[in-house]
């Protein structure tokens, strides 16, 4: 059975999930921007505590998705969503009639741009919980965790998931498929919501010391998302704050995807992960001042980094 992937967006997310397809026996293309000559030259390494370190090279790998040619039976987005990118235009040249767009991305309320420009694509929803980071051109670094939750938009396990999920079973991690995937999104958002934002508010605190300081207001965050997504339809299990304070304890420290973009001085997903989360809360008449502080203090941040106020910080991406 064919399984011709291509992977857009060669970040941490992107070069490790798609270096472990290539494991499992696919045929993987990634597309690579910033890193091409690097890539091109030593492949993609991958120093992964729990599976080993590895050399990468993809079968293929191109500048942009409308290179690939032919139809892959996967596409990967692993970009960040953010309001600058147009996700649907840059995958739009490798989708065809039997592509299964799948994205593996943080986000509340992010696939109806996906679903308006390919409604006749199955859409898979991808969340990986996960504690990795690109430290370098082409150097991936896997610290803790890995699982992977998959379900099709808008509900439901098809054939083409289970075969994806049963793939990355092959490569050495844990993947799941979910019926409710959006109420699995909920779940991510529980982690997401305190701990992307706290990072880059406190500036530059690790998971494990914000959780130290600050557990109750971690705590009052998570509920706040626990009762937007009961209200949304999508109740989520009892002990979901405490697992999710167990997981923090238990993980390295731990720079939060959002804070590495605001280090090197790039937009940050604060629409995806906070206003989408809160505006939710909003059509549901729900009062969450936590999330509407978080959200607040966030897009102040965002102006200063906008108008160069915030100094120079170091590059960990």
């Amino acid at each position: 059975m064919s399984n011709k992937v291509l992977v857009v967006g060669s970040g941490a997310i992107g070069g490790f999930y798609g270096a472990l397809l290539a494991k499992a026996g696919a045929d993987v293309t990634m597309t690579c921007r910033s890193d091409f000559e690097t890539v091109k030259r030593r492949g993609f390494r991958i120093d992964s505590r729990e599976l080993g370190s590895w050399r990468f090279f993809p079968r293929r790998l191109v500048q942009r998705s409308g290179e690939y040619g032919g139809e892959p039976d996967f596409l990967l987005l692993c970009t960040k969503v953010k309001p600058d990118l147009d996700r649907a235009e840059l995958i739009r040249d490798a989708v065809g009639p039997n592509t299964a767009i799948v994205f593996i991305q943080n986000g509340i309320d992010i696939e109806a741009e996906l679903q308006a420009a390919f409604p006749d694509n199955e859409l898979i929803s991808g969340l990986a919980f996960v504690c990795c980071n690109r430290i370098a051109p082409g150097e991936i670094q896997h610290l803790a965790y890995g699982r992977l939750l998959l379900g099709n938009m808008p509900s439901g396990v098809s054939d083409k998931t289970r075969r994806l999920a049963d793939l990355y079973r092959t490569s050495g991690i844990e993947a799941e498929t979910c019926e409710d995937i959006v109420g699995g999104r909920w779940q991510k958002c529980v982690w997401n919501a305190p701990f992307n934002p706290l990072s880059v508010l406190s500036g530059g605190l690790a998971t494990q010391t914000i959780l130290q300081n600050q557990e109750s207001l971690v705590r009052r965050i998570m509920t706040e998302v626990q009762a937007i997504a009961e209200a949304a339809g999508h109740p989520l299990p009892a002990d979901i704050i405490e697992r999710n304070i167990a997981m923090t304890r238990s993980m390295p420290p731990y720079k939060t995807s959002m804070l590495l973009d605001f280090e090197t001085g790039q937009s940050m997903e604060t629409e995806a992960i906070l206003g989408n989360t809160v505006r939710a809360a909003e059509r549901l008449g729900l009062d969450v001042p936590c999330l509407q502080s978080l959200y607040a203090l966030m897009r102040l941040r965002e102006q200063q980094s906008a108008t160069g106020l915030g100094g120079k910080h170091p590059s960990h991406n």
